[in-house]
């Protein structure tokens, strides 16, 4: 994945959202009782792998992941020890350390006030948080609304994220996927305003019509 934080990048999802943003393009995500059930050694085992493979970071999303804080602090307490333990060994990132990115729609006052919340989140490099709003949208990079901040919290944070804090889009703001050996269709990243539906538009126009597209109700 590149569209959700700087360089390529291993991308985890959780699932469940009591926030429900309303123009929100994953509405797919808020169930909490849809996606898959995960152990977080078995997240850790791809994140592994990614930095074995030169990830430049790990960004989680969701969903909203704080509404898991034990399960989000364990991974992420996790990844920022394996990242140690790589660039101790001289093995995949040992050229720099790959950050930890995560998204939440919860505001950095609800997190610093709420002890489980302000615990899953000790080991997030750069924090990327405030709750979609549809009617504002912004240019800036890796945000979806012009009220979202997105906060670096450490010295690692600091470096990688300081150039981009008021950086406009110069690129690509959508990552398609296609599934392999399934009809899904994902799309990582943070469309600009109207660009899910003009992007329905010239499907239809090619005579490809999407079932149960995440952003609609």
């Amino acid at each position: 994945m590149r569209t959700l934080g700087p360089g390529r990048r291993l991308g985890l999802w959780l699932q469940g959202c009591g926030l429900a943003c309303a123009g929100c393009m994953s509405r797919h995500t808020w169930d909490p009782l849809g996606g898959s059930d995960r152990t977080v050694s078995s997240l850790l085992v791809l994140w592994r792998a990614a930095l074995a493979a030169g990830a430049d970071g790990l960004t989680v999303s969701g969903g909203e992941p704080l509404d898991q804080p034990a399960g989000l602090d364990a991974l992420l307490t996790g990844a920022a020890w394996i990242r140690a333990e790589a660039l101790a060994s001289g093995e995949g990132t040992a050229r720099h350390a790959a950050d930890l990115l995560l998204y939440t729609g919860y505001e950095d006052a609800e997190i610093e006030r709420d002890p489980a919340r302000a615990a899953a989140v000790r080991h997030a490099d750069t924090l990327v948080t405030g709750r979609f709003r549809a009617a504002e949208p912004t240019a800036l990079v890796w945000r979806g609304s012009a009220n979202q901040r997105m906060r670096p919290r450490t010295e690692l944070g600091r470096a990688r994220y300081a150039p981009h804090l008021d950086r406009r889009d110069d690129g690509p703001r959508l990552q398609v996927h296609m599934v392999e050996g399934e009809s899904d269709v994902r799309l990582y990243g943070v469309p600009r305003r109207g660009e899910l539906g003009a992007l329905e538009k010239r499907l239809a126009r090619a005579g490809m019509r999407l079932r149960g597209p995440s952003w609609r109700p």
